[in-house]
Parts: C-alpha cells; sequence; structure tokens
C-alpha cells in the first residue's frame, strides 16, 4: 500500500520511517479487533468490563452522575418556580410538578384558544 508522500513526490525515495511502524500495527491491531478479540486475547466486553472494574473509572463515573443529577434537580427547581401552587412554598415530588406542568400548560393553550 502506498503512502500519499510516495505518490505526491515518487522521485524523493522512500518516506516511510520506523516512526511509521506503530501506525501501521495499530491499524493491524484495529482489523483484528473487529473481529471482537484483541491481540491479548480479551474480547470487547471483557475489555470494558475490566476498565469499568477500575477504581478511577468508578470514581469519573460516579463524578458524572452526580453532575448529572444535579443538573437534573435544578432544572425540576426551575420549572417548579414557575408553576403556580397554593400555598406557593408548598413542595412538591417531581411527579406532582411533571403533571401539574402538564395541567398548566393546557391550562395556557385554553386561555390563548379563547
Amino acid at each position: 500500500m502506498e503512502c500519499l508522500e510516495d505518490i505526491m513526490f515518487p522521485n524523493v525515495g522512500s518516506t516511510r520511517t520506523d516512526r511509521d511502524y506503530p501506525v501501521i500495527m495499530h491499524r493491524k491491531r484495529e482489523r483484528s479487533e473487529m473481529n471482537g478479540v484483541s491481540s491479548s486475547g480479551l474480547s470487547r466486553e471483557e475489555r470494558r468490563r475490566r476498565r469499568r472494574a477500575t477504581a478511577k473509572y468508578r470514581t469519573a463515573h460516579a463524578t458524572r452522575e452526580r453532575v448529572r443529577v444535579e443538573a437534573f434537580n435544578v432544572a425540576f427547581a426551575e420549572l417548579r418556580k414557575l408553576l403556580p401552587t397554593l400555598p406557593p412554598d408548598k413542595k412538591l415530588s417531581k411527579i406532582e410538578i411533571l403533571k401539574l406542568a402538564i395541567c398548566y400548560i393546557a391550562y395556557l393553550n385554553h386561555v390563548l384558544d379563547v
């Protein structure tokens, strides 16, 4: 297989060096891994399972989950501020907030239609 440099500069001689060897080996490894088994003999699922078992991965995953849950809670708090309730400071569950939002949107649509 010819390198792009070999095609563009045919009179310059071989432009391949030892630094190209890892790239070539990486491509061969990718092709062999397409079959689901790496050169180490582990399947993709097994490698994923082992990677997820590391403390570093679990810590990063827990951090991502905390950020996700915090964003979720902030979104519900913002939605809650927009909904009229009696009393105004009544604590609502997430499902109550969603149901109230649906009813409030339907009410606003009705008001606009009239």
